[in-house]
């Protein structure tokens, strides 16, 4: 190659991002019209936000609108089912990883494969859950310690029951992975998602759930509910004043969630490229890691192989919860 062509060939590669080529690959002509971003939780839940956080920056980069879609139920996966089904080329999805991983294993009924029928594109963000309970529950210490509430809890047994956002979500699963760790044995009571969860406990209909950080946080200084202990190995930077289960003596018990951006497995390969990495990119821009962590998550802005290594090791480590708790769709 001549020297000419060595400064033609870095210049084009300099030029790549402002041009909205993606990992080397054009797409020509696309987006052609608005994009998606199909929610499948409530206004105000968490994914929501985190989908309004990424849709200006995305709508920027991209040259078109970019507008959330909120499609709700059945634990975010008549959203994902919505997506995967998706054939104008111009709808994504954000999702926890319920939606991604879990889904069919505890309901074969669902409509949809999430390996089969989604595609990674970037995984955005990773938190501990927080185990919260309500403002002067009868029968438990006011301190918020982790152990004197566990003990409370087994001694309540099946009178007490918790919240989650959904069957086969994670602060279900994760809950019940708690039960099968600790000896207490609340009743499950399912909600839209995790804003409702969170109303239902201030207002003493649930007396336990596992709450997203940012939304256990401002509930607390609402003066609604107070924080029990995350469920970090260690302390969080997310929580770090909370004290972490581990530390309450919950062995082997450490659970994450996560939200991530994935489309359907139709979508051409290089418009599913450049988006992985238009995502990757805006995840860990200083901006969106700020607001990213202001709403309770640690930004990730991984590639699409990253997402898909995640997505198969937590099917496994999710799966082996379904399995030993023998938990079904209800």
């Amino acid at each position: 190659m001549t020297a000419r062509r060595r400064l033609l060939a870095l210049a084009a590669l300099a030029l790549a991002p402002a041009l909205g080529i993606a990992q080397g690959t054009a797409t020509p002509g696309w987006p052609a019209k608005t994009v998606r971003i199909v929610v499948g939780f409530p206004p105000g839940s968490s994914p929501d936000l985190t989908a309004r956080t990424f849709a200006e920056p995305l709508s920027q980069a991209l040259g078109q609108p970019v507008i959330v879609e909120n499609k709700v139920g059945a634990g975010g996966n008549i959203g994902a089912d919505a997506v995967a089904k998706a054939t104008d080329g111009h709808t994504i999805g954000l999702f926890i990883n319920g939606n991604l991983t879990i889904a069919k294993l505890i309901n074969p009924q669902v409509p949809y494969d999430p390996a089969r029928d989604l595609a990674p594109l970037s995984l955005i963000g990773v938190s501990p859950l927080v185990l919260t309970a309500p403002v002067g529950q009868e029968g438990v210490p006011s301190t918020g310690d982790a152990r004197a509430f566990l003990a409370a809890a087994r001694a309540a047994g099946d009178r007490w029951s918790y919240g989650t956002p959904g069957v086969g979500t994670v602060g279900h699963l994760g809950t019940e992975l708690l039960k099968a760790r600790t000896g207490i044995n609340p009743v499950h009571i399912p909600y839209p998602g995790y804003p409702q969860v969170a109303t239902a406990m201030g207002g003493g209909q649930l007396q336990m759930a596992l709450l997203p950080p940012a939304l256990a946080l401002s509930q607390e200084r609402a003066g609604k509910i107070r924080r029990i202990g995350v469920t970090s190995a260690g302390r969080s930077t997310l929580a770090p004043e909370v004290p972490s289960l581990a530390e309450a003596g919950v062995r082997d018990f450490q659970l994450e969630i996560w939200n991530a951006f994935a489309a359907p497995a139709g979508m051409p390969a290089p418009v599913r490229e450049r988006l992985s990495a238009l995502l990757a990119d805006i995840a860990r821009s200083p901006d969106v890691r700020a607001k990213l962590f202001a709403q309770g998550w640690q930004a990730v802005g991984s590639s699409a192989e990253g997402l898909a290594n995640r997505m198969q090791a937590d099917t496994a480590a999710m799966g082996r919860v379904i399995r030993e708790q023998k938990i079904t769709a209800q």
